[in-house]
């Protein structure tokens, strides 16, 4: 299990488990949230109460596994540049740590729209505009946590291209998601309009580019790097 090629393959593994945990809550947040529709909306987290307590604990499993992703990455790659290794995993950490408090606010939204006391005390219009911004405190917080899901694949990118045990085009390929990430965020908070013409562009590098990454963990593992040119690495 202390070979590269395990290494790797367990970071494939748990990649493939961030995929999987992600793409669920990713895909019942958007269906819930209708813009200028308070009511709507409200009905909609009714609807899948219980969904929404899946997703949320859903993406508690992709920042678990989000985090022991980085730690075994860093245990394969921590030779080629100790300093790239570690802002790695500062990065994942402080993205999980947005990704687990957002959920929080769906989660929330949830509560307020199923329990009636907050109806009695606030009326049904009032109800609906709070859950209405909750779901959009989520539904932001998640672009907010992109520029971490962005970020921490500059590194990786780096120790990728860098290693030997990669394609050098992988890791140009990790760098280039990082960009896709933040001009998606940026769209969103700068031109909103633009936002919802471009995201679905820009969302295809993002996955087809990571997907790479996950299948090159899982099917090949590494490639094998002779030790002397691991040693002058480390150094």
């Amino acid at each position: 299990m202390n070979s590269p090629k395990s290494i790797a393959r367990i970071a494939g593994v748990l990649y493939l488990l961030v995929a999987i945990s992600a793409a669920f809550p990713y895909s019942v947040f958007n269906g819930l949230f209708v813009t200028g529709d308070a009511a709507t909306t409200a009905a909609n987290v009714v609807a899948k109460a219980g969904i929404i307590r899946i997703a949320v604990v859903s993406d508690f499993v992709m920042v678990t596994a989000w985090i022991f992703l980085a730690f075994t990455l860093y245990r394969l790659l921590k030779h080629v540049h100790q300093g790239a290794a570690s802002a790695m995993v500062i990065f994942v950490a402080i993205g999980a740590g947005i990704v687990s408090l957002n959920d929080i606010f769906a989660f929330e939204g949830m509560q307020v729209a199923t329990d009636s006391s907050y109806a009695a005390a606030l009326g049904a219009g009032g109800t609906d505009a709070l859950v209405q911004m909750l779901l959009n405190t989520q539904r932001y917080g998640g672009l907010a946590s992109s520029v971490f899901m962005g970020l921490w694949l500059v590194p990786l990118g780096y120790l990728v291209y860098k290693s030997g045990m990669f394609p050098k085009s992988l890791g140009e390929a990790l760098i280039i998601v990082c960009a896709c990430y933040h001009a998606k965020l940026l769209a969103a908070f700068l031109a909103p309009n633009l936002w919802t013409v471009i995201q679905g562009y820009v969302s295809i590098p993002i996955w087809v580019f990571e997907l790479w990454m996950v299948l090159y963990l899982l099917l090949i593992g590494v490639r094998t790097v002779k030790s002397d040119v691991l040693i002058p690495a480390a150094a």
